[in-house]
């Protein structure tokens, strides 16, 4: 008779009991992919494995630049970098609005009554803001500026122009989390940069029928708003920062200034985001050769982290896997890790940051943090026009799943204008 033990069946491995879940049907896994609640939820399902990551394709996700578009028209285009298209979208409400801002994928516009609607161009959801009135256009605009049978007229009696509303009232609007985000369990707030104060204008979407005015404690007039670590912080025109703080639930914030984050000498062309759970800050620095009168320039990542006791900026050569998407008409800007074909540790420009005013061909500018290299090229090769507006990194989640865009309808790529001979890219060297 055989031994006990030998009558003893090893244990299988936990491994070979548990389910192979990458072998669910293909469409089962896109079924799934429609109903994710969130953007997080869609990158922690790509993560899983390569028939989830192509369950839900990043291409419905990759960041795109918003081209101009004529606000006498309800057609507002796009460009995917990755695949070097443009395409449009049909959206009515564009259409005799401009736009003052992109934010958590939604586009904020506005008419010539000082009106805002946060659009999603990509599911179609809107959301109204409340107007402008007489408090808001008092401290946004250096020059007198009263209301006049529902148009805003200027001092010499000419009516505000749609194309100069942003000089005149709100030249930016970034939001705290987008407007239907039902899963994120927050409140969306709205901050409004101003076309010329010290003062900022915020409110709770859904929640405020009128701007708030906020003292933001700086001497220079605010240039940019970046929400960061849960916070927002005011950026002045010489880089000064504010961060806004409220001590109880539906208090409205307060300004305190952060005279540790001055940002570092000589650094031009300023932008801001939050990456990886810190302020992050890009800058160019330039050297003029008075001789020839010509100057060259180097792109610098700087990051703080604002929980620290006395933040201070620290130099950054390396963002492991990260890309950087930069804006430079707004100030929305934000990172996300490397996929596709975009490179790792690379910061894309909108445009260039120095451009030539007499090209009117559509352009990038990369920049290779790692090397101190800067490229700039077109965005395709036989497409002009004026410069990008900026990013902007599609949301589709509209309350409860994902939203799929009508190709047949609504989608088209666009044939770019042809030029007679495309020019090559452009190269700028940059120091380290």
């Amino acid at each position: 008779m055989s031994h006990p033990s030998s009558m003893v069946q090893p244990p299988q491995r936990m491994s070979s009991l548990l389910p192979d879940w990458s072998s669910l049907p293909k469409e089962l896994l896109e079924c799934i992919g429609k109903r994710l609640a969130s953007g997080h939820d869609a990158a922690s399902f790509r993560s899983a494995c390569s028939p989830w990551r192509a369950a839900v394709p990043f291409a419905a996700f990759e960041p795109l630049l918003l081209l101009p578009f004529d606000p006498d028209s309800d057609t507002v285009t796009f460009y995917r970098v990755s695949e070097e298209k443009a395409f449009s979208l049909t959206l009515p409400d564009a259409r005799g609005k401009v736009p003052c801002g992109t934010s958590r994928g939604w586009l904020a516009l506005m008419d010539e009554a000082a009106a805002v609607t946060l659009l999603n161009p990509f599911t179609g959801a809107r959301v109204e803001l409340p107007p402008a009135d007489e408090r808001i256009a008092a401290a946004a605009s250096r020059e007198r500026v009263s209301r006049v049978r529902g148009r805003w007229v200027l001092r010499s009696g000419d009516a505000v122009k749609l194309e100069h509303m942003r000089g005149v009232f709100f030249h930016e609007i970034v939001l705290s989390a987008p407007p239907d985000d039902d899963a994120g369990g927050g409140e969306c707030v709205a901050m409004a940069v101003l076309a010329s104060s010290t003062e900022v204008a915020f409110c709770r979407v859904g929640v405020d029928g009128a701007w708030t005015l906020l003292d933001t404690k700086l001497e220079i007039s605010v240039a940019s708003v970046v929400h960061c670590q849960g916070k927002f912080l005011a950026i002045d025109v010489v880089g000064e920062i504010s961060v806004f703080s409220s001590n109880s639930a539906g208090a409205n914030p307060t300004a305190t200034p952060l005279p540790s984050l001055s940002p570092p000498g000589g650094l031009c062309h300023r932008s801001y985001l939050e990456s990886d759970g810190e302020l992050h800050l890009v800058g160019a620095l330039v050297s003029t050769f008075h001789e020839t009168r010509q100057f060259t320039y180097s792109s610098m990542l700087y990051k703080c982290d604002l929980l620290d006791r006395v933040p201070e900026w620290s130099r950054v050569k390396d963002v492991g896997d990260l890309t950087l998407f930069v804006s430079k008409s707004f100030s929305e800007s934000f990172s996300g890790t490397s996929v596709s074909k975009y490179k790792k540790n690379i910061i894309y420009f909108s445009e260039p940051l120095y451009g030539d005013p007499y090209d009117f061909a559509h352009r990038l500018e990369i920049v290779d943090i790692a090397a101190g290299t800067s490229k700039v090229k077109p965005l395709h090769e036989k497409m002009k026009g004026s410069e990008a507006v900026g990013w902007i990194r599609p949301n589709l989640w509209k309350r409860g799943g994902i939203s799929k865009h009508d190709e047949e309808n609504s989608q088209k790529e666009v044939e770019p204008n042809v030029t007679d001979q495309p020019e090559p890219a452009g190269e700028v060297k940059a120091s380290a």
